[in-house]
């Protein structure tokens, strides 16, 4: 089988590069994209690809071999629908199926093509999104709907979404899951080191992902704002085993807690930068937008608990990376939050600062929860892996292939 990918997502810094490794800020859809390709390398060696991309391949994808090329074409302006054109038009004899691990399909892509929504959310919160790209979006979703034979995408939250909105025939549409990577960092960075590097000088609640409206951060800085930690309820020692230096010897009074924000600048983040001052929190709420990879499971593991209040997310690959590196879990009741959490989550209403708050109160406050959610979570964590991911992938693009 002959099968051709759009690559753009896994090569594109949409958010800059690593300091350190020089390679793109994959989140979200680039990471997503990357995984795949990384992982239907190391599962196929059966099947020949084509993978296209519009610059030459970074140094960690896959090296070319005999049934893995790359094909480059020079960059230009909405590259996935207007570059690929004449290479998929005059090229679709050589290929069986075309698969984009995104939105759009080009014009002329080849009758059997499979594509990727991971979620719907700009039909839900329009006013969270840019015009031009709601325009876009809108659009050539609806084209490219049409067009596949099979779209995939990341949860039943958001198949049931795509069916709803779109009404497409329910067996066009097929859940495969995101995963964390499995290969733990083991470099892991002690209270001391992150005071030195990023100024965290005390317990903190962490917040990783995009500074972006659909996250509901400023909410979030709202909802801390609020939170009242009585000191004497803590024993002398809070420290969870299993949580590398999680809790420190002893949480200490509401004052000394900090809430941590990680996360790039994406659209529409004036809010959020300016509600610590609107909440009178402002000296305790500390963005960090030059966080790296490896920076990451230090964060993780060092923080009292991770809170993700999104109020759409088309899966919610954080809480299953918090869950990893044994750091309690919270987040909203809502879209496809609750199939990423499982049981080893706690729930609230992201439109309620006072349950996000409560809620946290709660689980900073009871050692016993803490530890029991630490658990779960690494249980949690067992049920998705990229290699599976990728196999069901796979599936999808031969049934395209052999059903039509």
């Amino acid at each position: 089988m002959r099968i051709a990918i759009n690559g753009y997502e896994a090569v594109l810094p949409r958010f800059g590069f690593d300091e350190k490794t020089k390679l793109p800020i994959r989140v979200g859809s680039s990471a997503y994209c990357f995984e795949l390709l990384k992982n239907l390398n190391k599962i196929d060696r059966k099947n020949n690809y084509t993978v296209f991309l519009p610059t030459k391949p970074t140094s960690d994808l896959p090296k070319e071999t005999q049934n893995w090329k790359y094909k480059i074409i020079s960059k230009r302006k909405l590259w996935t629908i207007t570059a690929l054109i004449p290479h998929l038009l005059f090229g679709r004899r050589e290929i069986d199926v075309f698969f984009n691990p995104g939105h759009y399909l080009p014009p002329f892509a080849p009758q059997k093509s499979v594509i990727s929504i991971l979620d719907v959310s700009y039909l839900y919160f329009p006013e969270l999104f840019k015009k031009n790209d709601l325009v876009k979006l809108k659009n050539w979703t609806k084209y490219s709907l049409k067009k596949a034979k099979k779209i995939l995408t990341i949860s039943n939250s958001s198949r049931n979404d795509i069916i709803k909105e779109y009404g497409v025939d329910d067996k066009k549409v097929r859940v495969t899951y995101l995963a964390v990577d499995s290969n733990p960092n083991t470099k892991t960075l002690n209270m001391e080191d992150l005071k030195r590097k990023f100024g965290i000088d005390k317990d903190y609640i962490l917040f990783v992902g995009t500074l972006q409206p659909r996250k509901n951060i400023a909410k979030l800085i709202e909802a801390f704002s609020k939170i009242r930690i009585d000191a004497n309820n803590y024993s002398e020692s809070t420290r969870i085993k299993s949580h590398s230096d999680g809790l420190g010897p002893k949480i200490r009074k509401n004052s000394d807690l900090q809430l941590v924000i990680v996360g790039k600048r994406g659209w529409k983040y004036e809010e959020i930068l300016s509600a610590p001052e609107k909440f009178g929190v402002k000296n305790r709420v500390l963005f960090i937008h030059n966080a790296s990879d490896e920076d990451l499971p230090s964060l993780y593991k060092n923080a009292v608990c991770f809170v993700l209040p999104s109020l759409y997310e088309g899966f919610g690959l954080p809480v299953l990376e918090a869950m990893k590196y044994g750091c309690p879990v919270l987040t909203s009741n809502v879209s496809s939050l609750p199939e990423a959490g499982g049981d080893a989550a706690v729930y609230f209403d992201p439109n309620s600062a006072e349950d996000i708050a409560q809620k946290v109160e709660k689980v900073i406050s009871d050692q016993k929860l803490r530890e029991e959610m630490v658990k779960k979570g690494y249980n949690q964590i067992k049920k998705f892996s990229w290699e599976k991911t990728a196999r069901e992938t796979l599936d999808a693009l031969e049934e395209v292939v052999k059903n039509g």
